[in-house]
């Protein structure tokens, strides 16, 4: 699997964040875009807003959970990467961070970030079904 590219650093974010604002700092949780797909349908079922802000990148067919900081320390799920901000603050905006990304879920649609332990049983949830419907074929 490629390496993500890196989300740039952004100015910190102003106090009086808002509940669908995302927050000050945060990590990016990097999948494989249909497993990602997949892990959307999920958390949305499963707690209506339980997914934050998603990036989208075409260029390298991955999809970017914003997570919440030191969620990288205890990341291990397979086919996936967590990207540290090693106290730096990465914060998403309006507009995609990385040329040639967009947003899935923008920032301000649903929760600031994705909880590390939804994102993780979705994520394994997701990969589960791939596997159920490419041996089906």
């Amino acid at each position: 699997m490629s390496h993500p590219r890196p989300v740039p650093v952004l100015p910190r974010h102003s106090p009086g964040q808002d509940r669908g604002e995302p927050p000050r700092e945060c990590e990016l949780v990097t999948v494989p875009t249909r497993q990602g797909l997949e892990a959307v349908d999920i958390l949305r079922r499963g707690a209506g807003e339980a997914v934050g802000p998603v990036l989208h990148d075409d260029d390298r067919d991955t999809l970017g959970f914003l997570v919440p900081p030191g969620t990288a320390a205890g990341w291990d799920v397979p086919g996936s990467t967590c990207t540290r901000t090693d106290g730096r603050g990465r914060r998403a905006t309006p507009e995609p961070p990385v040329e040639g990304s967009d947003w899935l879920v923008a920032p301000g649609e649903a929760d600031p970030a994705t909880d590390p332990a939804e994102l993780r049983a979705a994520l394994d949830e997701a990969a589960r079904l791939i596997e159920v419907a490419d041996n089906c074929r």
